[in-house]
């Protein structure tokens, strides 16, 4: 059993969080705001407000985890915050793990979001992967799919804990 860690557990999150939790899994999910945390503790796991938007939130919710989820591929807002959750927050995040339990990332590569910035994000996990040895999945399943998109990230999980 493994700790795993989804940063943006609306919806699919919310899907994912039930997979795992069904492999026996401790899960942690995060949202932006206290109205979401009953709809992730429906699930089984634990909730938390954290924001990636401000990553001193995220931080303190690394603590025994083992595997990160990032599931921005279809985050709202104003386009520069969206940019800044592929681009400079990814990558500070990235930076911050090698001095955390963390063992792997899985990176939501698909989405509404437009894909030069899903491309950017998917370079800046490779790109950790090499400078730091940690190890990385990239999912670009479209998450429209949901079946699909929930078996994808799964087995992301499933290969990173296996590593």
């Amino acid at each position: 059993m493994a700790r795993v860690l989804i940063v943006g557990c609306g919806c699919r999150g919310r899907g994912l969080a039930a997979a795992l939790l069904a492999e026996g899994h401790a899960v942690r999910g995060t949202t932006r705001r206290s109205e979401g945390l009953s709809r992730i503790e429906a699930t089984g796991a634990r909730a938390a407000v954290a924001d990636p938007d401000r990553l001193a939130t995220i931080l303190p919710q690394l603590e025994g985890v083992s595997a990160l989820c990032w599931l921005m591929g279809s985050a709202v807002g104003e386009p520069e915050a969206v940019a800044a959750l592929h681009g400079p927050r990814l990558e500070t995040l990235l930076e911050r793990l090698v001095d955390t339990p963390v063992r792997g990332v899985v990176y939501e590569a698909a989405g509404r979001v437009h894909d030069d910035l899903l491309d950017r994000g998917a370079a800046l996990v490779n790109a950790a992967s090499e400078t730091w040895r940690i190890p990385v999945e990239s999912v670009d399943e479209d998450p429209a799919h949901h079946e699909a998109w929930l078996a994808a990230m799964t087995k992301a999980v499933d290969r990173l804990l296996a590593g």
